[in-house]
């Protein structure tokens, strides 16, 4: 066959370099049609034309073969390089999945320190040189330990490393902006010379050694960091990695993608890589190894033997568990309660099952929807459904309640629900709270919505709470405050705003959760707000879990379970697992009614005038 005087085919970046873009000339249009066929998450965009991800070229390259006219293929040339060192890497990475002997030059613990250079001075715990070891005996890695393990030290060591062997001179650092704090200070304790490190503000500072960037950020900085990284050997790690969980499919993970590929070493940190399942794990080690990392993935979760899946990825990652830091167990229990027949009601006419009186708002109700925030709310208070003045309006309770009107719609009552019932998650969380504080202990308390935290913070102002969320001004104070004064005996806060990047385990031992969502990684980060490295020997850390009965808080505790179990498996963490199972126990405030409530509040008031004035 007659090679064709032209590049029968191109082969280029996208403009985002989050895509490879095939064209055809013209005489050649049909054979590009054959080939797309076998891309089938490919787009043509046109008859000459075929976009995909990265990633799906990377998976499916072989393709590229049965080209009929492979000399005249004309590659761009920085994608070619590109190509053939994520084909390098994936060899390597088979190689370790294989565990060949001297595969990718394995490292011994022992010789850790030496690796690190003269220049690097920070202690390093046993199992942080284990990680380092293994994540230096390959190209790219993935460091999954739990919270308190020390994964900063770790990257940066990885990186020490690198520059030691002349292999990367720069580093970018993703990361949210909750764990700026940890990269500064272990960039300038962790070496007796500390290098540059700044945080990205408008341009890359090209004297800066350590960048570090916020996800939030990163699409719009994207050219600029593609040229700080390109301009010498670079690194980038990405902390909390699973940010970029969706992949090529999310904003996040589209310029960590195109980024990645620029740098001589990638590096992940998450201690909950697959939050959500293997879906989420294919596209973290997406990034760490291009074309390679779902492939495998997928392989190995595919037969749903979990146990054997785990020991095919093993050699892919380092973790450090909970049992290695040897952590005191903890507690972790859910508590079913039972809901105030109004709040029943309503909460059955939301989800379809309609009473005579539910009947005549039937349109009300159906105009609100079945939105899974909108039940979760309803399972906590049908009243949170009810706009505001503002988004921070807390919900007014009467105490003592009004008896219910029989004559008035059930549409017009749950408007005013809270003038007839009180919430049986506000009243159980208020009641731990005020055992804890009784008994001189803290209590972090975690809801997803901000109108039941102001609610709450009202309820619970003899306990002067501390309150965290997206709008509070000064969070640092608050913070400080829940910490340092002995008065204040709650800090409430939601996880999306707190669940990760802050320590509390020296002052707080207690959490109660007055909802969950279905974000089986954010419970876990949550979590590890009061339990991590650092507690005192003998420490009881006890964690509460409430749920309505009957209502979407039982699917989101099965769905958790589900996932708790996925992850705490393909981890080999029983730590995690353990998660997966929550133990049932009795409600603390069952038979309580409002003067049950008023009498303890009372009590504790008294207790703490004469802690006061002794």
């Amino acid at each position: 066959m007659t090679p064709p005087a032209e590049p029968s085919l191109r082969i280029t970046f996208d403009a985002s370099r989050t895509k490879a873009v095939l064209r055809a000339d013209e005489p050649f249009r049909a054979e590009l049609t054959r080939l797309s066929a076998r891309f089938p998450a490919g787009s043509q965009r046109g008859p000459t034309t075929l976009e995909l991800s990265l990633d799906d070229f990377l998976v499916g390259i072989d393709v590229l073969a049965d080209w009929p006219y492979p000399d005249s293929v004309d590659w761009e040339e920085e994608l070619l390089t590109l190509v053939s060192g994520v084909l390098d890497d994936a060899d390597q990475a088979e190689q370790q999945l294989q565990q060949e002997p001297n595969a990718t030059g394995s490292l011994d613990i022992g010789t850790v320190g030496e690796a690190l250079g003269a220049d690097w001075s920070a202690d390093l715990t046993g199992f942080q040189r284990r990680d380092i070891a293994q994540l230096l005996s390959m190209q790219h890695g993935a460091n999954f330990s739990v919270p308190g393990a020390g994964k900063t030290r770790v990257g940066l060591a990885v990186y020490a490393a690198m520059r030691e062997r002349g292999d990367a001179r720069r580093l970018l650092v993703v990361s949210p902006k909750s764990a700026y704090e940890s990269w500064l200070f272990e960039s300038r304790h962790c070496f007796t010379r500390a290098p540059l490190a700044e945080v990205l503000t408008n341009n890359p500072n090209p004297r800066a050694e350590i960048l570090i960037v916020n996800y939030e950020r990163l699409d719009k900085s994207l050219v600029a960091l593609a040229a700080w990284l390109r301009a010498v050997p670079s690194m980038v790690i990405l902390d909390e990695a699973h940010r970029m969980k969706l992949g090529a499919r999310g904003i996040y993970g589209s310029a960590c993608m195109a980024l990645g590929p620029l740098s001589r070493r990638r590096l992940i940190l998450t201690g909950t890589p697959a939050p959500n399942g293997a879906r989420d794990l294919e596209n973290l080690l997406s990034f760490v190894w291009p074309g390679h990392g779902r492939r495998v993935v997928t392989q190995a979760v595919d037969g749903g033997d979990l146990a054997y899946a785990s020991s095919v990825l093993r050699p892919l990652f380092t973790r450090t568990t909970k049992n290695e830091l040897g952590l005191p167990p903890f507690e972790t229990r859910i508590r079913y309660l039972k809901m105030p027949d109004l709040h029943r009601e309503v909460y059955d006419a939301l989800v379809g099952r309609f009473t005579a009186r539910a009947e005549a708002s039937r349109e009300d109700f159906d105009a609100l929807g079945k939105a899974m925030l909108r039940l979760l709310m309803a399972a906590t208070s049908p009243a949170l459904l009810v706009e505001g003045g503002s988004r921070y309006e807390p919900l007014n309770y009467r105490v003592p309640p009004l008896d219910v009107p029989e004559n008035e719609s059930l549409y017009s009552l749950m408007r005013n629900l809270p003038q007839h019932e009180l919430s049986p998650k506000y009243k159980e969380a208020l009641t731990i709270v005020g055992e804890n504080a009784a008994a001189g202990r803290k209590t972090l308390v975690w809801t997803t919505f901000v109108r039941s935290l102001t609610t709450m913070e009202r309820m619970f102002s003899v306990y002067q709470p501390a309150v965290v969320h997206g709008g509070t001004l000064d969070r640092e104070q608050e913070i400080r405050r829940f910490r340092e004064d002995p008065d204040c005996h709650v800090l409430l806060s939601n996880p999306a705003t707190l669940g990760e990047g802050i320590s509390l385990h020296q002052v707080c031992h207690d959490a109660v959760y007055v909802d969950r969502d279905f974000m089986a990684g954010r419970f876990l980060q949550s979590l590890d707000r009061i339990h991590r490295l650092g507690l005192a020997p003998g420490t009881e850390t006890r964690v509460t879990v409430l749920a309505a009965e009957g209502t979407i808080d039982e699917v989101v505790a099965l769905r958790l379970e589900e996932k708790l179990e996925f992850m705490g498996r393909i981890l080999d963490d029983p730590s995690v697992q353990q998660l997966a199972d929550l133990e049932e126990e009795p409600s603390a405030a069952a038979g309580m009614d409002m003067a049950d409530v008023r009498a303890l509040l009372s009590h504790v008031d008294a207790i703490a005038a004469r802690s006061t004035h002794a």
